[in-house]
């Protein structure tokens, strides 16, 4: 179904407050009985990672997240225990969706990778990302290995909007998708066309919004997971087959989530474990940061429906550790240094929009050249982006401007519709490191403030250390800060604390953010030599 942006908009209207309320289900024994056992702690990944798709590829757990924007999208998180994950790849390598994805006269904020889904087929071996653009058509990836190479397979007429896909046990392909009507499509088999789609559902009034779908096929019934933004998560079942008819069931609503402050965990996936365990990866709203995964056990009743297990009437804030088999090795960690070494970038990594890929390199440090020519950070190519670490983490980029030209400015950003940054601005042959903030956007993402300097120091020599510290804990407009280095060990704080704002309809968290664009003449070029994302 074709639906319009102004739906969309309306369909995630609710406020992702946290709630107090509760949700029935099982409650699980907690207390010094259970003290020694091995736990583990929500949010089990503290990164920007939302609309979640989890899978499980023999002893191996893949993760599928929304991107907006930023490019490549998609990115596939990898775990050998549904508790520590790494960033193994992205599923789409390029927004090739038209001129807005590379700030070409348009622009693409808050439009691109929306929520989307993430399969394997066994019969080929073959890994599939399913997702719509746009509301235009639904793309269809495929790849022999999460890190890829990943490519187009196909594209469908059909806007698959919230795609679950589910390959059935007899390696037939279904997608369930839509919001409030919920549909399910048949593919070829070779994945390629729609052979036939058919409504299944109808949300009724008294539930308001269902979207989110995630399809799994369990004992011989088929499931729809279905979240109501953003408080909810209900499930349908259907035991005549994927075309139902099906029976709805709510699964959560107003639950309390495990982070202070935060929403109600919603819109992921469920997963089985090699041992037969169930567990419900979900994401739970925690603005400025952005949208956090939480992990819980998840039981069933007799007659075939999910429960999610609570710790003291709420979504759990630790749990056991699920039981699974010894890792083959231990994962990469989200955080630490990186020197950008080797022919590409870590995965860890995405830009602002896609790339003008003869503007940058790596190997002996990231080399950024300006791109663009503009006053205004939200057009300027070639801006490189990293999640924050939550609750609180500090990025420190080393960064030699020597070959700057007059005009240029680059720096490390906190970036989002309201953004500041600490840099270098070279001007009628001076260097100046400066804090800068007041950038903003509107609620249709046009630039509303191209930012103020607030506060500069005068610096001379081609190298310098800049820092921004954020604290994302949820709940509150929270503080990020600024401050430089001369030799890389003593810091000064530059410019007043910038408030990071914590509403959610730009959907993505704040990122630190590298760039250099140019305000006069293209030509000028920066080399980051080191990136480092600590925690206190």
């Amino acid at each position: 179904m074709n639906m319009s942006w102004a739906h969309q908009h309306l369909s995630r209207r609710r406020a992702l407050a946290a709630t107090t309320g509760l949700a029935a289900g099982a409650f699980l024994p907690h207390g010094p009985a259970h003290a020694a056992a091995a736990t583990y702690t929500n949010p089990v990944i503290w990164q920007d990672f939302a609309d979640i798709d989890v899978i499980r590829v023999g002893g191996t757990y893949y993760a599928s997240a929304s991107t907006m924007h930023y490019s490549p999208g998609a990115p596939v998180l990898r775990s050998y225990d549904l508790v520590n994950w790494e960033i193994a790849g992205h599923s789409v390598p390029v927004l090739d969706f038209g001129a807005k994805y590379d700030l070409n006269g348009a622009r693409g904020y808050v439009r691109g990778i929306w929520a989307s889904s993430l399969a394997y087929r066994p019969s080929n071996r073959t890994f599939y990302w399913l997702g719509q653009i746009d509301f235009a058509r639904t793309y269809v990836y495929t790849a022999a290995a999460v890190e890829g190479p990943w490519s187009r397979h196909t594209t469908i007429g059909t806007p698959y909007y919230d795609a679950g896909l589910l390959v059935d046990s007899d390696d037939s392909l279904y997608v369930a998708y839509g919001n409030t009507t919920i549909s399910v499509a048949q593919l070829s088999p070779d994945a390629r066309t729609q052979v036939r789609t058919q409504q299944v559902f109808t949300t009724p009034s008294s539930v308001g919004t269902l979207e989110g779908a995630r399809f799994y096929k369990i004992n011989g019934q088929y499931y729809i997971f279905l979240t109501r933004p953003a408080n909810g998560q209900y499930i349908l079942k259907s035991s005549s087959g994927p075309f139902g008819p099906y029976t709805m069931r709510q699964v959560l609503l107003d639950l309390r989530g495990p982070i202070p402050g935060g929403g109600v965990p919603h819109q992921g996936g469920l997963v089985q474990t090699q041992s037969g365990a169930w567990y419900y990866l979900a994401f739970v709203d925690a603005y400025p940061g952005g949208r956090m995964p939480a992990l819980a056990p998840v039981t069933w009743t007799a007659d075939g429906w999910p429960v999610v297990n609570l710790v003291d009437g709420a979504w759990g804030t630790s749990y056991p550790s699920p039981v699974v088999p010894p890792p083959p090795r231990q994962v990469t960690p989200m955080t630490g240094v990186d020197t950008f070494d080797g022919t590409t970038l870590k995965p860890r990594w995405e830009w602002n929009h896609n790339p003008d890929n003869t503007k940058w390199s790596v190997g002996n440090g990231l080399t950024l050249r300006t791109a663009t020519v503009t006053n205004d950070l939200y057009w300027a190519r070639n801006t490189l982006t990293h999640r924050i670490q939550g609750p609180a983490s500090t990025a420190t980029v080393q960064l030699d401007h020597s070959a700057m030209r007059d005009g240029d400015r680059a720096g490390l950003a906190l970036l989002r519709d309201s953004s500041a940054w600490i840099g270098v601005k070279r001007e009628g042959g001076a260097t100046r490191v400066v804090m800068v903030s007041g950038l903003t956007m509107d609620s249709n993402w046009n630039t509303t403030g191209t930012g103020t300097e607030v506060a500069s120091a005068t610096v001379s020599g081609g190298r310098i250390w800049l820092r921004a510290s954020a604290d994302i804990r949820p709940g509150a407009a929270r503080p990020g800060t600024f401050s430089y280095s001369t030799d890389g060990t003593t810091f000064t704080r530059l410019g007043p604390a910038f408030s990071m704002g914590n509403d959610w309809r730009f959907f993505m968290g704040y990122r630190f953010a590298l760039f250099n664009h140019a305000t006069k003449a293209l030509g000028g070029s920066v080399r980051v030599t080191r990136f480092e994302l600590s925690t206190p």
